[in-house]
């Protein structure tokens, strides 16, 4: 697949990343010098110093040719014109772009991105979707990560196995004798620096970082087989009166009548913006960082505080001040990677990074085959597929014990219209049933091709 992505920041180099360990054929485009010299010393693509909007530069880059344009520059117009001309002049098939700006996706303008105006695909709003996950680690305290599959029926869950997991130095195997009705299934096991699929005969050690499939239904039970009975925060700060945070501020006020809300934004034009736009919430104007503040917004009686300003130092600090002043858990949002392996340590509960969420949803509409559904986990290393079972897939027809499954692939869960199927041995997957699968990151090849219609079927 030949795909041109328009712009080197953290997500058009990420997505390049993943292409081209793939074998496909990448060309990227940014203004900025400094970055595409990153990309052609790091990644096997071709990397073009331009603007991506420009028609001669798209030519130049092989728009003609092209299967895909991703458009993730950091300037929503720009990634909007460089779609418009990917298909005005050179009739590309699938414009992706990355747009911020609110105005630009409120509904009264919807049909601004339908093909006869401006013909854009797929538009991925990375505020909207980082809000999304913050809200949903809100609705599933204890878990640092909560990713929904086919239509929220199924979820991935990641925790972390603390001394009192009752499940700890248990062979995989022996789970569903403990409990035989339990619909999960641990598909990935974050030990030191590695991501294990694991095998039945493996077991989970303290301090790692799990990630089961569960039947949404089985979610709060599964939390407590592995030692978390959290309940859900009445409580709240949120840090940062952002896109993000005014975003979640409206999701909790929607749908949670029952939690008290309060907000911290530094800029006092933006702290009076949110005001006006919030119902319930109480807006202080102030630095998070200042422990007066922390007091006036009653920190110590808080059950959960969301940092997600655009500064990741800011949001790890107010996120320990708070922690150290009695707020009971802190969710954070953090953009750069490096520090990720930190999180765990400093006592930081979940993490959220923007950039994997935009990449995962842009990875959504680059895979193979009939797929519904991605996300990518620990930057890259391994992925979870959604995907929808055809005729011709290798998987359909036969028990999964007799599948020829790739080392480092395990399937989670099998959604059959209404029904959530958690796998065994005997379980067969028929024609039409979505099939959510973990895969290492160099077996994601091997489930596009399972999940494929094959030529000789036509």
């Amino acid at each position: 697949m030949k795909v041109v992505v328009c712009g080197a920041g953290q997500v058009g180099y990420n997505i390049a990343k993943h292409l081209a360990s793939e074998h496909n054929d990448v060309t990227v485009i940014d203004q900025e010098r400094s970055l595409i010299q990153r990309v052609n010393d790091s990644l096997d693509v071709r990397g073009m110093v331009g603007f991506a909007s420009h028609p001669d530069m798209l030519e130049a880059a092989g728009a003609e040719e092209a299967d895909m344009v991703i458009a993730v520059t950091f300037a929503d117009e720009v990634n909007m014109v460089a779609c418009q001309i990917a298909h005005s002049i050179f009739n590309v098939p699938t414009k992706i772009a990355r747009v911020r700006h609110q105005s630009y996706l409120n509904p009264a303008w919807r049909d601004l991105f339908s093909r006869d105006n401006m013909p854009i695909d797929v538009i991925i709003s990375p505020e909207v979707e980082v809000a999304r996950a913050v809200k949903r680690r809100l609705d599933v305290p204890g878990a640092f990560d909560v990713i929904p599959f086919a239509d929220d029926k199924i979820r991935v869950i990641g925790v972390i196995c603390e001394p009192e997991c009752p499940v700890v130095d248990t062979p995989l195997k022996q789970l569903t004798e403990l409990f035989p009705d339990l619909n999960i299934v641990v598909s990935g096991i974050h030990r030191g620096d590695r991501l294990i699929v694991p095998t039945g005969d493996d077991q989970m050690l303290v301090g790692d970082q799990v990630y089961f499939v569960a039947d949404n239904d089985h979610v709060t039970r599964a939390l407590t087989v592995f030692g978390h009975e959290e309940t859900e925060a009445r409580r709240i700060i949120i840090v940062g009166g952002g896109n993000i945070g005014l975003d979640l501020a409206r999701q909790i006020e929607a749908e949670d009548p029952n939690v008290r809300l309060k907000m911290i934004e530094l800029a006092r034009d933006r702290a009076e913006i949110v005001a006006d736009a919030v119902h319930r919430s109480v807006v202080i104007n102030g630095d998070a960082l200042d422990s007066e503040i922390l007091r006036e917004a009653n920190v110590q009686a808080t059950e959960t505080i969301v940092a997600v300003t655009d500064d990741d130092e800011v949001n790890i600090l107010a996120s320990l001040l708070a922690k150290r002043n009695g707020c009971q858990r802190a969710v954070t949002l953090i953009n750069n990677a490096s520090y990720g392996p930190l999180i765990a340590s400093l006592g930081i509960d979940a993490a959220v990074n923007p950039r994997a969420t935009t990449v995962s949803t842009i990875l959504q509409h680059v895979r193979r085959g009939r797929i519904r559904g991605v996300h990518s986990l620990r930057d890259g290393v391994a992925e979870v597929i959604e995907a929808e079972a055809l005729e011709t897939s290798s998987v359909v027809g036969v028990p999964l014990r007799d599948v020829d499954m790739p080392t480092g692939v395990i399937v989670g869960a099998v959604v059959r219209g209404e029904q959530v199927i958690i796998p065994r041995g005997d379980t067969v997957i028929e024609v039409g049933d979505r099939v959510v699968v973990m895969a290492l990151a160099e077996m994601v090849r091997k489930v596009e091709k399972m999940f494929s219609v094959q030529i000789n079927f036509f």
